[in-house]
């Protein structure tokens, strides 16, 4: 049988394939493609190339590089930025901001998505997608949280959720693009400390 290497293309028999298995492979290869190469390299050839097909299904699904990208940025990130719920609010956002810093400086995550905020300010599609895809959907889960921990008693009922995300990942976001201050976990206990300081009610 013959062995697959990372980066050699998918060889598919004949027949046509089930539309969700068809875009599980091309999100699987477009996200492996962006962190082992970078945006800079990535094309909807090489995609269409290691997923085993048409640049023409690619097009049918994503109307720019930037959309494809973003969607398989996430496909390879997603498990590793689960939103942990166990009923201590200040253990669960200090897990996850961690696992976010994580994320941005331990792998090529963080070029990655530095790339991929740039290149929205010049691509209306990729920043559409990125609002409605990505951080729009990462904002609900924090925000949702949040509110249960206010339903709970752990945070102050007259804070704003939506503010508190922007100071918690906000702040991260602006150490990756702005790097005058290093961006590490020590960083991320201090900003969820200092947050509930402000808004906890222990």
């Amino acid at each position: 049988m013959e062995q697959r290497t990372e980066g050699t293309p998918v060889r598919r028999g004949r027949g046509r394939r089930p539309a969700d298995e068809v875009r599980a492979d091309v999100l699987a290869a477009a996200g492996a493609l962006l962190l082992r190469d970078g945006l800079a390299a990535f094309t909807f050839e090489r995609v269409a190339q290691e997923a085993g097909v048409s640049k023409t299904t690619l097009h049918k699904w994503w109307p720019s590089r930037g959309t494809l990208a973003l969607d398989g940025y996430f496909h390879a990130v997603e498990s590793a930025l689960a939103f942990p719920d166990t009923g201590d609010i200040g253990a669960d956002l200090t897990s996850q901001v961690r696992a976010f810093v994580r994320l941005l400086t331990g792998t090529p995550a963080g070029r990655v998505i530095g790339g991929l905020i740039g290149q929205a300010q010049t691509d209306p599609d990729l920043s559409a997608a990125l609002l409605q895809r990505y951080t729009g959907p990462r904002r609900e889960l924090a925000v949702t949280a949040m509110r249960r921990a206010q339903d709970r008693g752990q945070l102050r009922a007259d804070a704003d959720p939506q503010v508190l995300v922007d100071q918690l990942w906000g702040a991260c976001y602006h150490r990756l693009l702005l790097p005058d201050e290093p961006l590490t976990e020590e960083f991320a206990d201090r900003l969820v400390a200092n947050l509930l300081h402000g808004v906890g009610t222990g």
